[in-house]
């Protein structure tokens, strides 16, 4: 019987297999099919702009960026709005018809047919039967192309949050849509595939050093920070996704308007930057990962802005009470257009004013804000910790949360962990153990928060000062062990750049991915010593002693 769908690219893919009736994120086949299309389109312009660099002609910002806003589209729980995937693929098909018009006629002889592809909108659900994931028959191959996408995508999200603070890099952007174009070629085998795969990894390294340098320059290092997590008596807006200039938007338009401002999710390390503790009514976070917003929106009362993905198609209680922006999108819900420079938030402060104030989840108080510029200030403090005995090891345990049951793992090893080892965390991953009683090692805490995912930049940074301070030649000598879980694509290029350093012996939950062929998982076991997770006792023993 013919799929409905195919879709692999999350961790929570129907039976670690793939979704073929239905996401279980939450999008049709519709939908599914539009991003397969969108996604072939954007290769295609990655055929024409890698030619255009080739005849030493320029790519205009306006088309890198619209390279990088098609791909985050089609990450997992980002838009699931029919109408604004095919008004993006139309966009696109206008932009790759003045790409085209700026080659020669007879290059058109050697063009893929992503690249010359031109039908109007009737045509766009045909031609998304034929353009999946599935178009690749040969196993192996299709595993090496979609584990590249899977970076690609990651590494656009990274390089969209830093283009919107000013910071482009014309080197990942060539990178990223010579990749795309090679996911088109058929003469590349594994081999070729298998380079392709390690060197997205080694630009996601510079995508999310360019965007920790976007955001450090806007907003400031991040410093040691205590979070209230209860609520205040004023209505509210809750704010939620990983993009930290709507989040300025938001504060600058609702100060002295009574209405105060929340972070969920991953906006949470929003409240480290120095920049944004100017804003009193910049109250707290509230509730937890995106996985439990359909619970916490709905207590929450007054109205949520998504600014990225992480969004959980909405129960009818709230749908009119949560506004998306930029490459999210959900049917029904309303949409707030504008760029970087504005985006008007009025009507989002309007309903709050006749919102109640959010219902209290939970109260208290939680600390982060250990980037690695706040690390290095510790510096000597963490070096004779280590030197003395009073740590042990550190825990890599950075990524994303999910909803399954399994990952009540990552609590079970975080509390089981012995009291002299730290954990380093990005992502929401950080939701299953952050606000456990878990002490410090003579005012060290035993959780340092760096922030969101795209900061597991500063984890890295931070692993080769302490290779630099202890004067190793192997990161790998570190007294640093990785237990990472894994959600999206922005977690499959945060990976790759791990890989790309050099990293070796990471484990990796809460099952490994889908689309990793038995062939391609065996070189990333016997070449990295990547390891899948068992249970707590077990792993501990294993990472440990």
């Amino acid at each position: 019987m013919e799929t409905k769908m195919f879709c692999f690219q999350c961790q929570e893919t129907a039976g670690c297999t793939g979704c073929t009736v239905a996401g279980v994120c939450g999008k049709t086949p519709e939908v599914a099919g539009l991003q397969d299309l969108l996604v072939y389109v954007t290769k295609g312009i990655g055929v024409l702009t890698t030619k255009l660099r080739a005849e030493g002609k320029p790519v205009t910002a306006a088309v890198n960026h619209l390279v990088t806003d098609n791909l985050f589209m089609t990450i997992t729980n980002a838009n699931f709005d029919a109408a604004a995937i095919s008004a993006r693929i139309e966009m696109s098909l206008a932009v790759k018809r003045g790409l085209l018009a700026e080659l020669a006629a007879a290059n058109n002889e050697t063009l893929s047919d992503a690249a010359v592809w031109d039908e109007p909108a009737a045509g766009f659900a045909a031609k998304a039967r034929t353009v999946g994931v599935l178009r690749t028959e040969q196993e192996d191959i299709r595993s090496l192309r979609e584990l590249t996408l899977y970076g690609l995508k990651g590494l656009a999200a990274y390089m969209k949050h830093a283009n919107v603070l000013g910071q482009e890099s014309e080197a990942v952007d060539a990178f990223l849509q010579a990749a795309l174009a090679k996911l088109l070629d058929d003469s590349l085998d594994g081999a070729a595939l298998t380079a392709l795969v390690l060197e997205t990894g080694k630009y996601g390294v510079d995508g999310m050093a360019l965007l920790d340098l976007a955001n450090t320059t806007a907003y400031g290092n991040p410093e040691i920070t205590s979070v209230d997590l209860g609520v205040r008596n004023n209505p509210g807006i809750l704010i939620s996704g990983h993009d930290l200039r709507d989040l300025e938007m938001l504060l600058e338009q609702t100060a002295g308007t009574g209405v105060d401002v929340y972070t969920h999710g991953e906006m949470l390390p929003a409240h480290y930057y120095p920049a944004f503790k100017k804003y009193p009514h910049f109250a707290g976070n509230y509730g937890n990962a995106w996985w439990q917003q359909k619970e916490e929106f709905e207590a929450f009362h007054g109205p949520i802005l998504m600014t990225t993905n992480c969004v959980v198609p909405p129960k009818a209680s709230y749908k009119d009470r949560l506004f998306t922006t930029s490459a999210v999108g959900v049917s029904g819900c309303p949409h707030i257009d504008g760029d970087h420079h504005h985006k008007d938030f009025s009507a989002v402060i309007a309903m709050a004013k006749t919102c109640e104030p959010p219902a209290e989840l939970e109260k208290g108080t939680l600390v982060g804000g250990f980037a690695h510029a706040q690390v290095f200030a510790l510096a000597d403090k963490v070096v004779a910790a280590v030197k003395s005995g009073a740590i042990r090891k550190f825990v890599v345990m950075a990524g994303c949360d999910g909803r399954m049951k399994s990952r009540n793992y990552y609590e079970e090893f975080a509390a089981l962990l012995p009291k002299d080892t730290v954990i380093l965390t990005a992502g929401c991953a950080k939701y299953r153990y952050i606000k456990l009683p878990l002490g410090d090692i003579g005012g060290i805490p035993r959780v340092l928060d760096a922030g969101q995912c795209n900061d597991s930049y500063s984890l890295v940074r931070i692993a080769l000062k302490l290779k630099e301070v202890f004067g190793l030649e192997d990161v790998n000598d570190l007294p640093v062990v990785y237990n990472i879980a894994w959600y999206e694509q922005k977690a499959v290029i945060v990976l790759l750049a791990l890989l790309a350093l050099g990293v070796k012996n990471i484990h990796l939950g809460p099952t490994l991915p889908a689309f990793l062929s038995p062939n391609v998982a065996k070189v990333l076991v016997e070449t990295f010593g990547i390891a899948g997770i068992t249970d707590a006792e077990t792993d501990l023993k294993a990472l440990i002693g």
